[in-house]
Order: structure tokens, then sequence, then C-alpha cells
């Protein structure tokens, strides 16, 4: 690929024209293998230093500082990293820096070089290293103008705060501009996030079951009748029949219970056709549901279940705080507070906890009451 035309404008005196360009169709069409080896920016640490690498990721930011040194930002997945461009003969040229100037913002790239471990820390970018380039490609061009700014989209409601307090004019993206253009508003920071977090909330709830004994189940979204009283569905035409989506996979986890499967969870859809004066409507959601059988006492249930929420506020303590900070960057949070071993009281023990509160609210009238 290094060696592919790149179909860029440039000066034709250049003899480093080979090593920066556009890349034509052909290269990305797998016709050929070219067996190289990319290096995803999250794994670029110190320990790749004087390490010839190669990546690919979205032009995040580029800054020329002259007509021979400009800085790239690559991000890819959510992480950043700075690659460096100083002419130097036979290494990098003028051609070079101003073709890399010129890239569009969220164009994709290769970039190949190597890795540097500056002696300053690095602000711009999430990984505290450099790449010195060597090559760098367009592999897709963005638009030079596009509808949605990152930056933009991803200021919190604190920044605008701020802004409006120093007079400052800063751009509010608005909820239909982000749906229009969602494909630009889920790179932001802290959506990247929120679905890596939601992914990992999956696999963890898979993991914790799987290993309690419990089968995972596929259930039907398209059924002849209502799953679940007490909340509407969605009724529709199924070839002359009628027809409704499923409002939860409880029948059939009944129905796989009285099967002898003993334990099962599904992770899938839910639909509830249900009217809300609220801005969290949620017609449509991921449910993450669990049934088993009880040997002896219900207490079997809360042992499960107690593992399961504690195993996974760890995993995510302990394998997203990326994500975690990116998300409470835009929309702030207070950290999770949770018991090693959850609290639990009986009916009796909640009674008298209500009663020696004696709430000013009509709550001691309630309490009066015999149970």
């Amino acid at each position: 690929m290094a060696a592919a035309a790149a179909a860029v404008v440039v000066e034709e005196s250049d003899p480093l024209v080979g090593n920066y360009g556009d890349l034509p169709l052909e290269a990305v069409q797998s016709k050929e293998i070219y067996g190289q080896k990319w290096t995803r920016v999250g794994s670029l640490t110190h320990e790749l230093k004087d390490q010839q690498v190669l990546v690919r990721g979205r032009a995040h930011a580029a800054r020329g500082v002259s007509s021979k040194m400009a800085f790239l930002v690559v991000r890819e997945a959510g992480y950043t990293v700075q690659c460096v461009l100083n002419v130097s003969p036979g290494v990098v040229s003028k051609g070079m820096v101003k073709f890399l100037t010129g890239l569009s913002k969220e164009s994709i790239v290769d970039v190949e070089g190597i890795v540097i471990v500056p002696n300053i820390a690095i602000t711009g970018a999430s990984q505290q290293v450099e790449i010195h380039v060597r090559k760098v490609y367009c592999v897709s061009k963005s638009q030079p103008t596009l509808p949605i700014n990152l930056e933009d989209a991803a200021r919190s409601e604190k920044e605008f705060e701020k802004a409006e307090q120093t007079g400052e004019h800063v751009v509010r993206v608005g909820q239909d501009t982000r749906l229009n253009y969602r494909v630009l508003d889920l790179r932001t920071p802290a959506n990247q996030g929120i679905f890596r977090v939601q992914s990992y909330v999956s696999m963890l709830f898979r993991q914790v079951l799987i290993s309690e004994g419990f089968v995972e189940l596929h259930t039907p979204k398209l059924i002849a009748g209502a799953s679940e009283g007490g909340s509407s569905v969605f009724k529709l035409d199924y070839k002359g029949q009628p027809a409704c989506l499923a409002q939860s996979p409880q029948l059939h986890k009944q129905m796989a219970i009285c099967a002898d499967f003993g334990r099962v969870f599904e992770i899938g859809p839910v639909f509830r056709a249900e009217d809300s004066f609220t801005h969290r409507h949620l017609c449509e959601f991921t449910g993450l549901d669990l049934e088993m059988e009880i040997k002896e006492h219900y207490f079997e249930v809360l042992d499960v279940l107690d593992n399961l929420f504690v195993t996974i506020f760890d995993g995510l303590n302990e394998n997203c705080k990326k994500e975690l900070h990116a998300i409470n960057q835009q929309y702030p949070f207070e950290p999770l507070k949770y018991l090693r071993k959850t609290l639990r009281l009986t009916f009796p023990e909640g009674v008298q906890m209500l009663k020696v509160k004696k709430s000013s609210q009509g709550l001691s009238v309630f309490m009066n009451q015999s149970f």
C-alpha cells in the first residue's frame, strides 16, 4: 500500500510523493493482501517506544505550525494520539506537511511512524506518546464542513452556564439535529462511553448467570397476544391475523422453567405501547430478564441478584474508568456506592424502621394501622 499512487495534487518534483496522499479506491477493495499490521490507538503506550507503528483512525484535529511543521490528532474508538510532522530530508517533505494540514476533520487516515515518549505530559490526547510521522494517507475524505461539530455536541450544561456568565457564544446542538445526524453525534466521547458501558453490562450479566447455571434463551418478539398484563401493546396485522410485539419474555421464561431448564435468562428488546408524559418515553428498551426455580426460599433469588449486581458494579469500576469519566464530563453523576453484601430487611423490620422515622407527611397515621 505504501507504494500505491496517491491521488492528490502535489508538486511533481517532490521525491516523497509516494509517502502521502489520498489512497486510490483499489487499495481498500480487498483485491490484494499487503500483510500490514495495524496498532490500535488505545494500545499506544510507553512499551512501544522507538517502534514503528501503523494506525488507522479519524482526523480529530490538524494544525499547521509552519510550512515545515504540523500536528495531527488521530482518534479511534474514543482514544486519541498526537502525530507530529517535521520536515526532514528524505523523510518528511513540505508537500507532506501541506497535505496533512489540508485534511478535513473526521476523515479516515492511515498514519505510519515512530513512537516517541515526550518529556512533558500531552494534554491534547489520551495517549501519552507521540507518533513521529513517516507516511500519511487519507483513506476516506469527509466533507470540509460538517453539520455537527463534535466539540459542540460534547459540551456539558456546566460549560453552557459558564459561557453564559462570561458572555461567550457557544453552539448548542439540539435533539433534532443530533438525531438527524446521529452517525456524527455517536462519535462524541460521552456517547462512545455510554454504548461501551452498555455492552460491558450485557457481557457481565451473561457471564455471571452462565456461571450460576443459567441457560440463555431467545424468545419470540412477534406473538399472537399480550404476554404481560398491565401494559399496552403494539398491535399489528400479520398476514391477516392479529399480532403484537412482545411486552416481555415472561411467558416464555415460565414455559422454560416448567420444561425443566431450571434457570434461564435473556437479553433482548421489550416493547411497551404506553403513553408517557415525561421526556423519558421508553416504548422500546433492552431488557435483562432472568427466571429461576426456587428450591426452598426466595432468598435463593436474592443471592443470585446480589452476586450479579455487585459483580457488574465492580466490573464497570475496574474496566470502564475511561468510559465512565467521558460520560461524567458531559453528564455529571455521583460515584455509585454499594455494599459488598446487599442489605436485606424483612417486612416487619421495614415497618419498624418507618415507625421510628415518623414522617411528617402523614406516614405516622399510616403506621398506626395494624399489620
